[in-house]
Formats: C-alpha cells, structure tokens, sequence
C-alpha cells in the first residue's frame, strides 16, 4: 500500500513510498490462536447465541502508548482476514476454514461525528448488507422503527452518506431494510400491512409473537424479540438489539453463514466519566456471542475488574475470564500468547531498521542512509510513531538539503501531544515529574510531584506509556522515547518553565534523600544507597541543585564499604566543574573508576575536583584521603602522608582511616614498631586487625596473620560489609599461602566467590598473586608471573609489581634457583628505591638464607634474626611439602 503522506511530500517522483509494516508475528499469532478457539466454541452442539449468561470469551485486546502501531496491526489483520494474499507470508496460513467477514471501525470518528453507537451498528450492518445480500428480518424491523422514531423525516441513505460510513453500497441498507419490513408483512398474512409505517408492522408482529404465530416466529423468533419491540424506540433499545442481529446471523443457511471479526480502533476514545459508550460497546460483544471482537487502545479492558460493578452491565472474572488484567509483553517472533490482553511493545532495532529501509525507496534501494537509520531507531526506542515522524522529517530536509544523522537527534512535538492528549492536568504534572526520574514507586512517583495523595501515580502507572518490572527496586519507568519528548518539550500550552524543572527536581532530590534516610534508619541497604546516587547525582548535577544535603552523607555511605559499583551518569560532564553538584559527581565518578583507570588518571581527576574549591569542607576531605592512596599505588609515599595527615588532623569521619593509611605508610617505609604502635587506637573504624595483619604476615608470622584477618572478616560479617569482607579475605588467603598451600587453596577459593560482583581490581590481582605464591616451587610459575606482571601495569597498580617479585623469590628459593633468585633481588632493589617496599628486598635474602649486602635500616618488631629464622622455615616447610608429594 503506498504510504500517501510521503508520497505527497515532494514535488521528486524518483522514490517509492509505501506503508513499511514491520513483523508483528506474535500479535498474530494471538489473533489467530483466539480466534481459532473461538470458532471452535461456537461450532459446538450445546453453543446458544440466546445464552445471556455464560461467560465471555470473544474478545481480544491490544493496547500500547499512542503511535505503538496499534491501528497499522488492526489494518492489517483486517487485510489478513480479508484476502490470503494480503498476509504477510511470516505469518502463515490459518487452520480454519470457516467464512469470515472482517469489519474495521475506528471509535475517533464515531466521537467526532457525535454519532458514536448508532454508526458503530448501523457500519457493521451495512457491511452485513455488502457481503449476504440479504435481509436479516428480526433486526432489520426493529432498527427501521428505531430509525423512523428518533429520526424523523431524515432518510436513512442520506444519513449514511453524510456521515461517510460506507462508500459505494449506501444504497444497499436502506433498501434490505424495506425488504425485511416487506418480509414480515408478507409472513403475516395481513395485507393491510404492506407498505405500513414499521411502527405498525412492529405491533403486529409482537401481536404474531405473542400468539405464537408459527411463520413470526420462525422470521424473528428470538426468545426476546417481542420484549425489545415493545420496548420504546430510543438509544438504550438499540443497544440490545445486537442479541436480534445475532439470532437473525445464527438462522443463515449454511452456504450463507459467516462470522463477522468486528475490530474497533482507538478504543480509548470512548472513555468518559460515566463509561457511558463503553457500556453500550460492551453490550454489543456480550450480545454477540458467536462474533468475534478485536479492539485496539492505549488501556487495558478493565472489564474483569469487579470494582467496576454498576458501571458496566458485566464485570468481574466470572464474566471475563480471559481478560487477565496482568500485563504481558510478547517477546517478537514466538508462539502464541497466552492471555486476551496484549501489550503492543517497542520495535526491536531489527525491526526499526527493516521499516525504515523499505518505508522510502529508490529503485529497490533505502533511500535514507544506513547512519541516519541507526540515528532515527537509537532515538526512537523503538515507538513506531518516532520512525513515522522521522521519515516526514527526512523528507522536508530533503527538500532543501541533504539530511545528515544529527537532524534525527531530536523529539518530535507530535509525539508528546499524543502522549498527554487523554491525561487530566493532574496526571501531566506527575508525568512531567517523574520523567525527571530513571525509575520510580508511588510514594517516590507522590513526593516528587508534590502530591498528597497516591490516587493520581497508580492511575499513571495503569497506562502503557508506564512500564513495569515487579522485580526491581523502584518498579516503574516511563517510556523512554516519551520520557526524552516530555523533557525537550518546548510546543505544549502548559509546557514547564526553566524554574517549573527546577523546583520539581529539588523535590524529586529530597524524596530520593527521604526515602534513602528513612530505610537506612531501619535496615541499611546498599542497592538502595547505590541507586538513590545514581538518580540524586543526576539531578543535582543536571539542574544546578546547590542543596546537596543528604547526598553528602550518602556518598560517604557508598565509600565506606569498598564495593565501588558504577556511578556513571547518563552523560558525562565535560569540562572542569563548575557547581558543587558537579564537583561531587565527579568525585564519586573518580573513585569509582580508579578501580578501571590508571591511578594516575585518579590522582588527576581529583586534583582538579580539589581545585575547583566547590567541595564542601566534609567532601574535601573525601577526596584528599582517596588522591592519597592512589598517591600511595603510584608509589609516592611523600605525597600519599601529605594527604593523609591532612585528612587526620582534620578529625573528621575519615580521620580513623587516615590513620590508618598513615600507620600503613610507616609499615612500608620499613617502620613497624611504629605501624604496630598505631594499631589499638585504630579501632573497628581504622580498620585495625586489617592493619596488624599485614603487620605480622610480612614477619612471616603466619598465626598471628591469620587470627587477625580472621577476626577483620568477622567484624565486617558482622555488619554486612561485604567489600570488607573480602578485602579480608583476599589478605586471609595471601598469609596461609607462604605456609599452608592446601588451606591456601580453599581460601583463595572463597576470597574470588566474595570478590564477585564488587569491583576492586587491586584485590582481584592480589588473588591472582596469591595464587603464585600457593603454587610456589611447581613449574609454570615464572610464565604466569610475567602475565600477571603486564596486568598490573595496564591497571595503573605499580606497588602490585613487587609482590610478584616476592612471590617469584620465594619460588625460587624453594626451588633452589641461584641465579633466577639474584635476578628477582636485583629487580626489587630497583622497584623499591624510592623507600616504600624496601623490607622486601631483606625478606627475599631471608628466603634464601644469604646475607645483606649492609646493614638494614628496616625496624621489625621483633629482632632481624627472628624474622630472618621464620621466613627461612616457610621455605623448607615448602620443600618439605614438595617432597613429600612425590
């Protein structure tokens, strides 16, 4: 089918336009499915289309956002239905062979006319007329009487014209119904009747029916027909009068018989407050029991909801028990679905791009470029409407120019105005409110819109343009292709001002920072930190937010754990800083991604935070304590105390673990009486048993490494750290590896179960030297050594590089390799010149029981000789270990 409104567009006959339909094969294979089990039901012996009260299940519903291709899908079943070569050839042939009569109607013109049920009805009959060629007696008196009741003098053909209901076969309704009053006349007997008004003939068939007239009755023998003839001639009669066209249909010969498929489109149209064409609508699907109804909207049926009683003449799922009000997103390409509600879902990017490239040829050839393909579909999330308005945006920049891929990076007014035509002022404000929200609750969806009541967020969540994951922290999320339409929107009457954004994104901050305080007060969760961050960081950061009350407090929450999931925002800032919203994202950003950047780049990014001076003095602390260590991995031990004794003098919350890098400084300088001498002021805060661990494993005193690792592990168990938690466990497996290989193995097991998830790269690449000192004195070694070595220098983690080199020594000196031993001294001297780091170069000759070149400036807590003795019988226990295992 040509695609007119393309085709229109331009004066260029070059290219072809046609209607592009992308696979919508699981939305017809839900058609085909239900209406399969339809015809089936009706076919069987006990099946009655007088029966007015057993359950219904001859609807199917499609519903979507506005512009999701609902009206494209019901054409083309409609089209499907109609003639075998208009179904797309994915769908494939039907089992049925019963005739069917596919009947389109969309409700918006039946709302814009002011006609509403009476042409729905009077539509369906005259594409009865078109197809039977016949009169359908029972129906056809009743309607005629309708007619010449409540409109006098007007002539059924010219109404038929004037409201554009059919086309060609104006003339065919009116006559069949002059044609059906004659028939009953005649099957009366009674000739004074013909050519009577219907009013008349009416009477006297209800007389006929009344008296059992065998001839009335076998025309228009309905249990009920004489009820609804006696019945005044209004709207509400007419509404019933579907159960004679009904019976007048099941009465057909069998060579005549057919089931009419009625589709009505836009079925949202008919909502109002008193749901009164939704009523009437109703009545027609309930009163046709052996049709079938296909209906299309932007809602759901709420027909199986029992709390519309009263509303509507049937409701509940003993009415309904196919109109499941859960949602169902059919995957693209599967079979059936179950159900008789469908969401109609995005386009896959496949299927944006399949419909772009065939929507505009060129002798056979897309005539839109493969970019601006990719641009329109990334863009458009796949909402059919965003690629309709883009191919008509394309055309008019063709006009004067050529388009290139940045004209598609845009919304499109059109789009939104779909989106907010049917929501009350109410439900735009919140759609705009919680558009400045990546997800979303109903308490969070209330608080940001500065709403009292949660009425107006579950209504919004009831509409397609809301997705729902029941599983996710904050259920709901809008559209994206709508979420972006709202936020660009720069057309609509009540469009939002600069300060209108502003003020709704300072109260959707301090309902994220509500909600995050009041959990944390009951049971802390870290998805609940990590993801209030995400969305609090963004909008401070996006709107200028000076405020930043309780993400201050958060941002310390999220460090103190060492877990380091992303926090990368949506779009990065480029730039230095220039608000303290900024500043604070990029402090958190920095931190976090140390863990997947050169140390290097960490010390910069921070430096440059500092130097805005927009850190709040609580926050500068923050970032001088992490530009510290990563001063500390680069090996700049000066600059790394620099840091640290700032952040301790100050005396804040980071003091404890100033103190601790302060303390771990003196250990690496050589200085452990004094590191041990920090430890029992350190507490649970300076991490105090991960401190003496580290103290006493680089003494080769195993026992005691062990006990306070262990006891670390416990504390941070204890309060659900689990960054902690394997911080200590990695430092556990690294103390029993010189000692014990066998627990060391069960050990660096459960430290990579902990590590997974967390994102700590310097403790993932101790594991894997860990396990070259478990493996120590086995060939392979040395090659795995060298791989782990070029590792550490892409992750920017220099001081890692000598804990090879010791794990390599102690190789060595298991396997009693001289030579390869001297080299591994001699690369530890190097690496360790600058100071930090030095002890390992004595702990290497202590291996090995060879001499100090000189004298050692090293302090150990405890005598050179002792610790000369220990890590000297870690080496033959391992020899010994070795040999015994052959």
């Amino acid at each position: 089918m040509a695609d007119l409104r393309a085709l229109f567009s331009s004066n260029n006959p070059e290219y072809d336009a046609v209607e592009a339909f992308t696979d919508r094969q699981s939305q017809w294979a839900a058609v085909a499915a239900a209406l399969g089990e339809h015809l089936q039901h009706v076919a069987r012996p006990g099946f009655d289309v007088e029966d007015l009260e057993s359950p219904r299940a001859n609807v199917l519903m499609f519903y979507g956002v506005g512009g999701a291709g609902k009206s494209t899908l019901l054409r083309k079943i409609e089209a499907a239905l109609t003639l075998a070569e208009d179904r797309p050839a994915q769908w494939g042939a039907p089992a049925w062979t019963q005739r069917l009569l596919p009947i389109r109607i969309d409700l918006s013109r039946s709302v814009s006319t002011g006609s509403d049920y009476e042409r729905v009805l009077l539509t369906i009959r005259l594409e009865l007329a078109r197809t039977l060629g016949r009169t359908l007696p029972s129906f056809d008196l009743a309607l005629r009487n309708y007619w010449e009741t409540v409109h006098p003098g007007e002539l059924l053909d010219e109404y038929i014209r004037r409201t554009g209901i059919a086309g060609k076969v104006t003339n065919l309704l009116p006559g069949q119904l002059q044609a059906g009053v004659g028939e009953i006349a005649a099957a009366l007997q009674l000739p004074g009747l013909v050519g009577s008004a219907a009013g008349q003939i009416t009477s006297a068939l209800v007389t006929a029916l009344r008296d059992r007239h065998a001839r009335a009755q076998a025309l228009a023998g309905a249990a009920r027909t004489a009820d609804l003839l006696e019945a005044t001639p209004d709207l509400e009669s007419l509404s019933y009068y579907p159960h004679l066209l009904a019976w007048d249909l099941a009465q057909l010969p069998a060579k005549k018989a057919v089931t009419p498929v009625i589709i009505l489109d836009t079925f949202e149209d008919t909502a109002d407050r008193h749901r009164d064409l939704e009523r009437l609508l109703q009545r027609l699907v309930w009163l046709m029991p052996a049709s079938f109804f296909v209906l299309a909207g932007r809602t759901s049926l709420q027909w199986a909801d029992p709390a519309l009683h009263g509303q509507l003449d049937w409701t509940g799922p003993t009415s309904w028990p196919s109109l499941s009000t859960a949602r169902s997103v059919p995957a693209p390409r599967t079979s059936a679905p179950t159900g008789r509600q469908h969401l109609i879902g995005d386009l896959s990017a496949q299927d944006c791009e399949t419909h772009l490239a065939r929507r505009l040829t060129v002798e056979g050839r897309p005539l839109i470029d493969a970019d601006i393909r990719t641009a329109i579909t990334t863009r458009s999330h796949g909402l059919p409407l965003h690629l309709d308005l883009a191919v008509s945006r394309f055309l008019e920049i063709r006009r004067t120019r050529t388009p290139v891929a940045a004209d598609f990076d845009c919304s499109f007014p059109a789009l939104l105005a779909r989106t907010l035509s049917d929501l009350t002022a109410e439900e735009r404000h919140l759609l705009r409110s919680v558009s400045l929200l990546d997800a979303w609750d109903l308490d969070l969806a209330t608080r940001a819109a500065g709403l009292t009541q949660q009425a107006t967020a579950r209504r919004l969540t009831e509409r397609p343009l809301i997705a729902e994951n029941p599983y996710a922290l904050w259920p709901y999320h809008l559209h994206r292709a709508i979420r972006t339409a709202v936020r660009e929107d720069t057309h609509s009457e009540d469009r939002w001002t600069d300060t209108d954004w502003h003020q709704a994104a300072t109260r959707a901050l301090a309902a994220l920072g509500e909600q995050w305080t009041t959990a944390t007060a009951q049971a802390p969760s870290r998805m609940l930190l990590v993801a209030c961050l995400r969305q609090g960081l963004r909008l401070a950061r996006d709107h200028r937010l000076t405020d930043l009350g309780w993400l201050t407090a958060a941002a310390f929450d999220y460090a103190d754990d060492s877990v380091w999931e992303p926090l990368t925002l949506p779009a990065d800032i480029t730039g230095a800083p220039d608000t303290p919203a900024d500043a604070l994202a990029e402090l958190l950003t920095a931190i976090t991604r140390r863990q997947r950047e050169h140390r290097q780049r960490t010390v910069e990014r921070l430096s440059e935070v500092l130097d805005s001076g927009l850190l709040s003095s609580t926050l500068t602390e923050l970032a001088l304590y992490y530009r510290a260590k990563a001063y500390k991995d680069l090996d700049q031990g000066a600059a790394a105390r620099v840091g640290m004794r700032q952040v301790a003098d100050a005396d804040g919350r980071l003091a404890p673990k100033a103190r601790r890098g302060l303390a771990n400084l003196s250990r690496l300088a050589g200085d452990f009486p004094t590191a041990l001498a920090a430890v029992p002021a350190l507490g649970w805060e300076g991490r105090h048993n991960r401190v003496l661990g580290d103290i006493r494993w680089s003494e080769a005193d195993t026992s005691l490494a062990v006990a306070a690792f262990e006891a670390g592990r416990a504390e941070a168990e204890a309060r659900g750290l689990v960054g902690e938690r394997a911080m200590m466990q990695v430092r556990l497996a690294l103390a029993v590896s010189f000692a014990d290989p066998a627990r060391a193995g069960d050990e660096l097991a459960l430290a990579h179960q902990l590590l997974e998830g967390l994102d700590q790269r310097s403790n993932t690449l101790l594991a894997l030297v860990v396990a070259l000192i478990k493996d120590a004195g086995i060939p392979g070694v040395t090659d795995r050594a060298q791989g782990l070595h070029a590792e550490i220098e892409a992750a920017g983690l220099p001081f890692l590089h000598r804990f090879v080199e010791l794990a390599l020594a102690f190789h060595h000196a298991v396997r009693g390799e001289d030579q390869a031993l001297a080299d591994v001294i001699s690369r530890l001297r190097t690496l360790t010149d600058a100071g930090d780091f030095a002890y390992f170069t004595d702990v290497t000759h202590f291996m090995a029981a060879l001499p100090l070149p000189e004298p050692s400036t090293i302090r150990w807590t405890t005598s050179e000789d002792h610790v000369r003795a220990s890590w000297r019988g870690l080496v033959q226990a391992r020899q010994e270990h070795l040999r015994a295992g052959n």
